[in-house]
């Protein structure tokens, strides 16, 4: 059985670990609400964006754009978000196996793909295993703005239209609850899936629609990728949150299991010395 000072030890160590757990708990909390409002507060610019932009290329029978038509397929990039550092569960690494085995699944050589890493979890993951990570951006912000990742996604957005590779899969966790998170696979571009299940609205063009897609379409394929980092930003401090929370239970639990034998081998040394000095008087009788 362990001493008694080694067991208070633990006990003392514990609670100061389940302090700095419940420390992060709330700080992630209170990143989370604001991570949460962030989402939201973009979802009706994306929706907006997305229908004048399918009006405009479903509008007009003369409107053409490279990003709006497939092309042969020689090179695939992945766009992975993750998270700066851990302490978040499984939120990193859901994403990035999932994003993993589909590299190993579809390509058999490092020239068919290309990784664009969002968040250092994510860079440090494929550089370890050698993967071709051609853009990559760390330090990014508990709340990002846009400023924050343009000159990135810009690179993202120029790359595919200058032909460096032929189509972009986005990877992230997408927010559903605080207590869910789901790992989501969207295609990016080219931008054939840009039809909404809205009723399409009409448009009058000054100076003509390709003109306006032409400044429209980047734009947009921008926002899709700015606006899954606000999704997985929320995502990742609700899993934070909830793995903190996780983190300080357990160590409360750990504390009453020490506390238990702390009591118990103080009871038992207590006894053995009621039982020595008993047996000492006896001999002295």
């Amino acid at each position: 059985m362990a001493s008694l000072r080694d067991i208070k030890n633990k006990i003392t160590s514990t609670k100061k670990t389940s302090q700095i757990t419940k420390a992060m708990e709330m700080v992630s909390a209170s990143n989370f609400n604001r991570a949460e409002m962030n989402a939201k507060k973009f979802v009706p610019y994306m929706d907006k964006i997305q229908e004048v932009t399918a009006s405009i290329a479903l509008g007009s029978k003369d409107a053409t754009h490279p990003m709006l038509s497939s092309r042969p397929v020689k090179k695939t990039a992945y766009l992975v978000i993750t998270a700066e550092r851990g302490l978040a569960g499984a939120f990193n690494s859901n994403v990035l196996r999932l994003a993993f085995q589909t590299i190993q699944k579809r390509h058999k050589s490092k020239d068919e793909y290309v990784v664009i890493a969002l968040g250092k979890m994510g860079r440090e993951f494929f550089m370890k295993r050698d993967m071709n990570v051609i853009l990559d951006i760390t330090g990014i912000a508990d709340q990002p703005t846009f400023a924050d990742i343009k000159d990135t996604v810009n690179k993202t957005v120029n790359m595919f239209a200058d032909g460096a590779f032929d189509e972009l899969y986005m990877y992230y966790n997408h927010f559903v609850s605080a207590i869910q998170q789901d790992v989501t696979e969207k295609k990016v571009l080219p931008l054939t899936d840009i039809a909404t299940s809205n009723k399409l609205t009409s448009y009058e063009f000054e100076p003509s629609a390709e003109e306006i897609l032409n400044v429209l379409l980047p734009q947009y394929a921008e926002s899709l990728i700015y606006g899954a980092l606000l999704d997985s930003k929320a995502s990742e401090h609700a899993a934070r949150m909830s793995a903190m929370k996780s983190a300080t239970d357990n160590a409360k639990e750990l504390i009453d299991s020490y506390s238990l034998s702390y009591n118990r081998a103080r009871q038992a040394a207590i006894t053995q010395e009621i039982t020595e000095i008993v047996g000492g008087a006896a001999a002295l009788e």
